[in-house]
């Protein structure tokens, strides 16, 4: 499609979904300050905001071909990235609690008084760096507070195994 800066966003979408990376980059392109200047007002920080931007783009892979046209293309595309605002929210908030949940777990704290930023972003820090079997079972039991047989039948394992994963976890994070 030659001239492509020129196409209507119609055009370059029908051509992306074809397969034309052209087009997607031209459209990404023209997209990209909209989408992360929406991100930066809705999340107020310009690294939350990168982020944001960055899964908008990943998402539209996926999602171009379910534009319809019923809508103007920048609309939609504004409801992806309020979606994503929501849900980068959502993760954030979960993981927050999540850390301050495994510092009590752990011993590192005692019920959340907010005077050790220190001992929250070693946790999250450490949380990180579990091995990917235990950081998914911690995430259910102490983030989501899900029960281990809920955890258990997420990850297909048994009862016992997300028992034994969690003591692995506090032991890793309590240093013992």
């Amino acid at each position: 499609m030659a001239g492509m800066g020129d196409a209507s966003d119609v055009d370059l979408v029908a051509a992306a979904v074809a397969g034309d990376r052209a087009a997607f980059e031209t459209l990404l392109r023209r997209h990209y300050d909209r989408v992360h200047g929406l991100a930066w007002r809705l999340t107020g920080t310009r690294a939350d905001a990168d982020d944001i931007a960055q899964d908008v783009c990943c998402t539209l892979v996926e999602k171009l071909a379910s534009w319809r046209g019923e809508a103007k293309f920048t609309t939609w595309l504004a409801g992806i990235t309020v979606n994503a605002c929501h849900d980068f929210r959502r993760r954030k908030r979960s993981f927050l609690g999540l850390t301050e949940r495994l510092g009590v777990l752990a011993g590192l704290a005692p019920a959340s008084d907010g005077r050790d930023a220190y001992d929250a972003a070693w946790l999250r820090s450490a949380i990180s760096r579990l091995k990917p079997a235990l950081r998914d079972t911690v995430v259910l039991v102490a983030g989501e507070q899900l029960t281990h047989a809920e955890a258990a039948a997420i990850l297909c394992v048994s009862e016992n195994t997300v028992a034994w994963r969690m003591h692995e976890a506090r032991r890793l994070l309590s240093g013992d």
